[in-house]
């Protein structure tokens, strides 16, 4: 009986051994087969390793190239700016050319301005010798003439002008000393004396006689 009993403990023992050898096998096979589901849900296939790369090299170019297209975009806006203020000094500086210009000769003009009033005195004393003259043929009559177109000739050319009488009344250029009656009025009637004007500035209004 005893040995009856030792062999089914030997029978008992090696069914047990046999059941965890299984359940050891089985545990072994769950835990690989876990593994590898681990592996090919954290690591990329390759294919799909290559489109990442991809992917980001296109993205690494496309911000390359936009911060080249604003880098070019902003140089040209600074270009154009420099050429409009080029531009703009540029005709500043014409401006301030031709005003300084302009100022010069005003002040070389109306510098002589005091004795150019004076030879105007003259050419009134040649315009009444002209006129006492009974011959206007005659060698002095003629002296006269000449030497009066002489300092016209002067006057021209320092841009001293008569002032025109043969229009209407203008306050600016006339000086009314007498009126009478006429077919218009303010119609000029009569120059007692001569008007002058210097680089378009009146230096002397002429004296005339004015209709009513």
């Amino acid at each position: 009986m005893t040995r009856r009993k030792g062999r089914e403990m030997d029978k008992k023992d090696k069914n047990t051994v046999e059941e965890d050898l299984r359940q050891e096998a089985k545990s072994a096979a769950q835990e690989e087969n876990a593994e590898n589901v681990a592996e090919e849900t954290s690591a990329p296939s390759g294919k799909e390793s290559d489109m990442g790369e991809k992917i980001l090299n296109f993205a690494k170019s496309k911000a390359k190239k936009d911060k080249s297209s604003a880098e070019l975009e902003e140089a040209k806006k600074q270009i154009e700016e420099l050429k409009a203020t080029v531009q703009r000094t540029q005709a500043d500086f014409m401006n301030f050319k031709r005003r300084t210009e302009k100022e010069k000769e005003d002040i070389s003009a109306f510098a002589n301005e005091k004795i150019i009033v004076e030879l105007l005195a003259i050419m009134d004393n040649f315009d009444r010798a002209l006129s006492s003259f009974e011959d206007s043929e005659s060698s002095v009559y003629k002296g006269v003439e000449m030497i009066k177109k002489q300092v016209e000739d002067v006057l021209t050319r320092n841009c001293v002008e008569e002032i025109p009488t043969d229009c209407t009344f203008d306050p600016n250029m006339h000086h009314a000393v007498m009126q009478d009656e006429g077919e218009n009025p303010d119609q000029i009637l009569e120059v007692f004396q001569k008007g002058y004007s210097l680089k378009e500035k009146v230096i002397r209004p002429a004296m005339v006689k004015v209709s009513r």
